[in-house]
């Protein structure tokens, strides 16, 4: 029978992966781009957010699981990844902070009018570039590794923690979907100015949790703060 502690941990591991992930994949930056991918069909859009949600699901879990040994296979170290993704996550926090109203989101505003793709082409394009890199980009996975690499290597927990792990990540994946499905509506509700100050405020979230990830993998890699 897990104990209290136990249990806050497997609800700290659930928690963990849409609070971490979500302000990095950011849906609602990437909102108007996926409205100019799929056009304005309510079909191709139901077709392409539920495509775009599956593959996240799989970039997700694969970089959960089986990206530590990806990386142990090229002699990458944790702290290094740590690192590595703290800095990724933290120049795209900073770059969407400073980035103009003529930056990729709002150009792809401009542009929403042109023609609508064919279904095939929606399809072809589930992958990239929605999924790949406007939605689970470098840094996501980059964090989604070091995630899973803090999973506990005891069995039991280790089962516990992975399975409340994939909860954390359906819940992202259900976040993006219903983002994109509704994206028309969502942006005209928020509006142009609305949009900016949300994509501004996720930035900054983001850009905290690069600095965080990249002290960790700092204090690991200089051995500061050793339990």
């Amino acid at each position: 029978m897990p104990t209290t502690a136990e249990l806050l941990k497997l609800v700290n591991a659930m928690a963990l992966v849409p609070v971490t992930l979500l302000p990095i994949i950011n849906p609602l930056a990437g909102a108007p781009v996926f409205l100019m991918t799929a056009g304005h069909d309510p079909s191709a859009i139901r077709q392409l957010s539920r495509q775009v949600a599956i593959n996240c699901w799989f970039v997700l879990v694969a970089s959960l699981f089986v990206g530590t040994y990806v990386l142990e296979l090229f002699g990458i170290s944790l702290p290094i990844v740590r690192i590595g993704g703290g800095l990724l996550v933290a120049a795209s926090g900073w770059r969407m902070l400073n980035h103009s109203d003529d930056d990729e989101v709002h150009a792809a505003v401009k542009r929403s009018q042109s023609a609508a793709l064919t279904r095939a082409e929606v399809v072809k394009r589930s992958f990239f570039p929605v999924t790949f890199p406007l939605t689970t980009g470098p840094g996501t996975i980059a964090a989604a590794i070091a995630i899973g690499a803090g999973l506990p290597r005891q069995p039991v927990m280790y089962v516990a923690s992975a399975a409340v792990s994939l909860v954390g990540a359906a819940i992202t994946v259900a976040v993006i979907y219903l983002v994109y499905r509704n994206a028309g509506r969502l942006m005209a509700r928020l509006g142009e100015v609305g949009t900016l100050v949300m994509t501004r405020l996720m930035a900054f979230v983001l850009l905290c949790i690069g600095i965080e990830i990249l002290w960790t993998g700092w204090a690991e890699l200089n051995g500061i703060g050793a339990r």
